[in-house]
């Protein structure tokens, strides 16, 4: 038998297998978006799949985001399964009308004769340099859109088998992917990727006593780096990856939260009308009678995304995190 070393992967190069080996699995699987196919898109992602599969398979199309994610629709009516690319994060705002029109209602408005197989990659998120309509953090628009599963990996071995979970889904499937983990790195062999927690469920990533981080996608990092540093302080802080934020595992995240009493949730998007809103919602109304301290949030600022410059000052960071777990301590005492 031939062993395959376990060797360090990028999380690009984990989305990339995903995408080809569920090309190689079912036919019905096409991926589209601009440049996806001769460039291997923006962050080549999608490298050497129309060398493999043909242009028809791997296909390249217009600037016209409305256009690309309608023509999906259609497709996936008729039973394929499309993977979409939206270049950047806030390109995909002009394919919206078709996400909240057509994307979420096609198994409602059928009454469950249709379901939409439809996959859509976002890569989102700042800490790469970019400039406006680059680093969107979007996932707000998604979550209160009835219909879609919202996912986003943290980890090499998520980003394949979470997207692979996308592709076969009956559901349509946003799939965050953050632009500053493209290039972070892992132990992962691609010929046995490691099993992974469903979508829909939440893993802690660092067991803690203190306090509770609860974050998702490009955050993940600074929160580890964060509990780490707590160390110092006297603090020991779990952090729970969220991966998924449409389905929610309010299970997990509660358990967390309810054997340590307290809880921050740190995310790069904007404070108001953002995710931590809703999730800081959801933890006090099932975990009320068990935190010591209000639920507090750590995030981006409530501004258009700065320029490069300026970009980490509006990103959560450890300092801003531990700062955050300074006020529950003192919350607590007072």
């Amino acid at each position: 038998m031939t062993t395959v070393a376990v060797r360090p992967a990028t999380m690009a190069q984990a989305l990339t297998r995903a995408l080809r080996d569920a090309m190689a699995a079912d036919p019905g699987v096409h991926v589209m978006g601009e440049d996806v196919g001769t460039l291997g898109g923006v962050f080549r992602v999608t490298d050497g799949l129309a060398e493999e599969f043909g242009d028809n398979r791997c296909t390249d199309t217009p600037l016209a985001e409305a256009g690309i994610l309608g023509t999906a629709v259609g497709m996936a009516m008729y039973g394929l399964r499309p993977v979409v690319e939206m270049q950047f994060d806030a390109f995909a705002y002009p394919a919206f009308e078709q996400v909240v029109s057509h994307v979420t209602k096609m198994r409602n408005r059928t009454r469950g004769k249709m379901p939409l197989p439809l996959t859509i990659r976002v890569p989102y998120g700042g800490g790469i340099g970019g400039v406006e309509h680059h680093s969107d953090s979007s996932e707000a628009y998604y979550m209160a859109t009835p219909g879609l599963h919202v996912v986003t990996p943290a980890t090499v071995a998520d980003a394949y088998g979470l997207l692979r979970e996308s592709i076969a889904s009956d559901d349509p499937v946003v799939f965050l992917e953050p632009k500053r983990l493209y290039w972070s790195k892992d132990s992962w062999n691609p010929e046995e990727p490691t099993p992974v927690e469903p979508t829909g469920r939440a893993v802690v990533r660092r067991s803690g006593r203190s306090a509770t981080l609860i974050t998702y996608g490009p955050s993940l990092v600074a929160c580890m780096e964060a509990a780490e540093a707590a160390r110092a302080e006297g603090w020991d802080l779990e952090v729970v990856d969220l991966r998924s934020l449409v389905p929610f595992d309010d299970e997990t995240v509660c358990a967390s939260v309810r054997r340590t009493g307290r809880a921050v949730v740190v995310h790069e998007s904007g404070s108001f009308g953002g995710p931590g809103g809703e999730i800081a919602a959801r933890v006090t109304e099932r975990c009320f009678h068990h935190l010591e301290a209000p639920v507090l949030r750590v995030a981006g600022f409530d501004i258009p995304y700065p320029p490069p410059m300026l970009e980490r000052h509006h990103l959560p960071g450890v300092d801003r995190i531990l700062d955050a777990v300074g006020r529950l301590q003192w919350e607590a005492e007072s």
